[in-house]
């Protein structure tokens, strides 16, 4: 027993001693594939990852094999800080300590406004369904220079008045104006495809800022395509809620370097034309300002699903324009104001004070646009 077993002691030592002598760190490292990805070296399959604290793997030296790829960042590896003991200030509280209770707690929110109730019967209700402010009317106190005599039928019975003006009125003051009885006011614009008053802008802001409900509109010029003249209004004009709706102003123009005189058939082509673009923009239907003349040889029977503004200095409008409703009469060319130098053209709103509340907030009564015999 003593024998056999001094063999077999030397025949372990000699086993271990060769694989010392035969087996370096090079061969080692080449028996099984690198598993190495980004920038670290990966941890035995056998021990769990979450086991082994980065710091151990940094410093341990490990020799990293031919076959490992070179790492972007060659740096030496920061060691980490998060056990390191801190530097703390007497009295200066942990993080621990801090107060938490302003981080936590959301700041309380505002009451949801309850939503408004409309009220489709009030002539004065806002879009948000919110009483609106009724405008003052002033009652008419223009002069004319060239009085007419209108009978029973006279402007001055109806209640709600304004003016139209263009660069020929110059500076006006538009508070004096409107206390003269100048409830709304329709602003030259622009005329034909090129063409912007110069006073349009001073006069759409001023009318406004005095109170007035304005309008803007276009003198059309037939030597020029709708669409053009169309596109030249919307540029020029601004989309405003609160104005009135636009208007296209067709004449006879014996001053106009444009002497045509399309058919009546183009006429209404072209004025459709351009009263779709304007309504589609503007969200309102245009408003037809037109003269006894031209009706006669192009409107009658025409739109009649359009509000009219007719031209009749001489005698009420059914006289000059038999069976035609309308929204407003332009009663004088010669109207006379404290607040504007010279001539001023005057008119009149077809209806009652409701009745224009209605209709300038976009929501016409029925009748309203009645002719008025």
């Amino acid at each position: 027993m003593r024998f056999s077993a001094v063999p077999a002691i030397v025949l372990v030592c000699l086993t271990l001693a060769g694989c010392t002598s035969t087996s370096g760190p090079d061969v080692l490292a080449s028996a099984a594939p690198s598993r190495e990805t980004t920038n670290s070296i990966a941890p035995p399959a056998a021990v769990p990852s979450s086991a082994i604290p980065s710091a151990d793997i940094g410093a341990s030296g490990q020799q990293v094999a031919p076959s490992q790829e070179v790492l972007a960042w060659a740096g030496p590896i920061p060691e980490p800080k998060a056990f390191e003991p801190t530097t703390r200030t007497v009295g200066a509280p942990l993080p621990a300590e801090r107060p938490m209770t302003a981080m936590m707690v959301p700041p309380a929110r505002p009451p949801l406004a309850e939503p408004a109730v409309q009220r489709p019967d009030l002539p004065d209700m806002d879009e948000t369904g919110q009483p609106r402010t009724r405008s003052k009317l002033y009652g008419r106190q223009f002069r004319d220079a060239k009085p007419i005599n209108f009978g029973s039928a006279s402007p001055q019975k109806l209640p709600v008045h304004g003016v139209d003006v263009s660069r020929w009125q110059g500076d006006i003051d538009w508070p004096k104006l409107r206390t003269q009885g100048a409830n709304f006011a329709y602003i030259k614009a622009t005329d034909g495809g090129d063409h912007l008053d110069p006073m349009f802008k001073t006069n759409w802001r001023k009318a406004k800022d005095a109170g007035l409900r304005r309008g803007a509109y276009h003198f059309f010029y037939w030597c020029r395509t709708a669409g053009e003249q169309a596109d030249w209004f919307i540029r020029n004009v601004p989309r405003d809620p609160d104005a009135l709706p636009p208007v296209i102003d067709v004449e006879w123009n014996g001053e106009s370097a444009c002497k045509r005189r399309p058919t009546r058939e183009t006429v209404l082509e072209k004025m459709q034309v351009f009263m779709d673009k304007l309504e589609n923009y503007y969200g309102k239907r245009p408003v037809i300002y037109t003269a006894p003349d031209f009706y006669a040889d192009n409107l009658q029977g025409a739109f009649q699903n359009y509000p009219f503004w007719l031209r009749s200095v001489a005698a009420h409008p059914s006289k000059r324009y038999p069976g035609r409703k309308w929204v407003f009469w332009q009663y004088s060319g010669s109207g006379l104001s404290h607040g504007v130098e010279g001539k001023i053209d005057l008119n009149v709103f077809n209806g009652s004070p409701d009745q224009w509340m209605r209709w300038s907030a976009g929501r016409p009564s029925n009748g309203m646009m009645a002719a008025n015999d």
